[in-house]
């Protein structure tokens, strides 16, 4: 009996050490709200470091990844424009070529009809105003017929039109009307200056109005960068953002850029926008379809900027501890505007000179 008594003692003493210690606890914290307060004699505190909230300059860096792009209008896939045979090559792979050159030859039918056309429309057109001059003038010597000459203006005009509907035919295959010779075959020439990157051209094979293009020419002393920037970010990127290009291929390169045209429609599915930059290309060490990481640089002016350590994320929402008074601290909802790897860039929720918990911040939640 006497045992049992200095047992039940015993726990009775233990039980009474532990509700002092958790007494002593919970003396070292005051929670109302949001508000924390910490008492003195707290060890926490030697845990807490603290930043003055100040704002300043921040230079922002956007990355994004992005393809290397022939500009368009530098880029030409050379396809035969009638069907028929191919029966001379003027270029190899690698040549360098002035618009206008000559890059095959193809005999065709159909291009054969296309000058007799030509030649056709021209004949009725000089004849039609052989017979407009003929009518003028003899309406002139008062032996002529008002409406025969009024006739002979209209077909002649008819006519007039038709030769210049075949001229025009010719142009388009850049054919000099003055050296045209019936029969002969069709020089199919480079639209652009550039290099010859593909060549598909086999002499002796036919080929259909359908069929792919045999030669490729391009220009590229200037290249884009077709890059995607996120909805959210594009408000750090404009015209005259700085851009520095870098290649998988030549990772300690860095290549200057400029922003040639920000697209105005939103994909979808993505959420992006397709941002194109022109760079300089001489060496020629950038090749359409290499990856590259396309960085823009955009200053940020008066921006409240703290690290990211001090910002605890909660319910869909960011929160920062703000000194209110002594060892007291306010859980406040901020907005962040951008983030890079270490900061935070606040967009409402803070001013200048708030003092908030950089470090050591996660003690207080586990109080709450």
């Amino acid at each position: 009996m006497k045992k049992l008594f200095v047992i039940c003692f015993a726990l009775m003493g233990l039980a009474s050490c532990i509700n002092d210690e958790k007494s002593i606890e919970t003396s070292d914290y005051n929670v109302n709200g949001d508000t924390v307060t910490i008492a003195d004699n707290s060890p926490v505190l030697k845990k807490l470091t603290t930043q003055k909230v100040s704002a300043k300059p921040y230079l922002f860096e956007l990355n994004t990844s992005g393809t290397v792009k022939a500009i368009p209008n530098n880029y030409a896939l050379i396809a035969a424009p009638f069907a028929g045979r191919i029966t001379k090559s003027y270029v190899r792979l690698g040549q360098t070529v002035n618009a206008g050159a000559p890059v095959f030859e193809i005999s065709s039918p159909s291009y054969y009809e296309t000058g007799k056309a030509y030649y056709q429309t021209k004949e009725e057109m000089d004849l039609a105003n052989k017979n407009l001059r003929r009518q003028k003038d003899l309406l002139s010597q008062g032996v002529g017929i008002q409406k025969d000459m009024e006739e002979a203006e209209v077909n002649y005009a008819l006519k007039k039109k038709d030769f210049e509907n075949a001229l025009a035919s010719l142009k388009v295959y850049q054919v000099n009307s003055e050296n045209l010779v019936l029969g002969q075959p069709l020089i199919v020439r480079s639209p652009i200056k550039g290099t010859i990157v593909e060549n598909n051209i086999v002499i002796g094979q036919y080929i259909k109005e359908d069929s792919d293009p045999v030669a490729t020419v391009a220009e590229l002393s200037k290249v884009w960068i077709a890059g995607q920037v996120k909805e959210k970010d594009i408000r750090y990127i404009s015209d005259t953002s700085k851009v520095g290009i870098q290649l998988i291929s030549f990772p300690e390169k860095i290549i200057k850029g400029r922003i040639y045209h920000i697209s105005s429609v939103i994909d979808e599915d993505t959420r992006s926008v397709q941002v194109l930059v022109e760079c300089d290309n001489l060496d020629r060490i950038m090749k359409p379809g290499m990856y590259a990481t396309a960085k823009f640089t955009h200053k940020l002016n008066n921006s409240i900027i703290i690290k990211s350590s001090s910002v605890f994320q909660m319910d869909d929402a960011s929160y920062v501890f703000v000194l209110i008074g002594k060892n007291k601290y306010l859980k406040k909802k901020i907005e962040i505007l951008t983030e890079d790897n270490e900061n935070v860039i606040i967009k409402s929720g803070l001013v200048q000179d708030d003092i908030i918990i950089e470090n050591g911040g996660f003690y207080l939640l586990e109080e709450k």
